[in-house]
């Protein structure tokens, strides 16, 4: 929840313009230009399903204020936003990954970190 919330994870716009991982911006689940928090939140038509469910409990606007508040003041919206939240990261982050094992992908790949264990990842 906190990657949709912060719009810092597995997010074209932040692959692209912070972690350096992608060569562009784009959504790869629908080939929009700019794949941002807000764009996997209220537009992706990838997510169409899971977002239904979720305005059933939050309502309509799902501006992050109006998400937080909702989140906030009903157990059911805050489970429901966690539901949507993990279960469209996941479903992100497993196709970042197809990507960077690709060899003909044009994501770079994540660097490993020295000293934190065998295999630990850098964000």
């Amino acid at each position: 929840m906190v990657q949709v919330l912060t719009g810092h994870g597995c997010f074209g716009e932040y692959l692209h313009r912070v972690a350096r991982r992608e060569p562009t911006t784009r959504c790869h689940h629908c080939d929009g230009d700019r794949d941002t928090a807000q764009h996997t939140l209220e537009v992706c038509p990838a997510w169409e399903e899971r977002r239904r469910v979720l305005m059933e409990e939050v309502g309509e606007d799902l501006s992050l204020p109006a998400v937080v508040k909702a989140m906030v003041g009903s157990r059911e919206a805050w489970c429901e936003m966690v539901s949507f939240c993990e279960y469209v990261i996941a479903q992100k982050e497993a196709a970042e990954r197809e990507r960077e094992n690709n060899p003909d992908s044009a994501a770079v790949r994540r660097r490993r970190r020295r000293g934190r264990g065998a295999g630990a990842w850098i964000p």
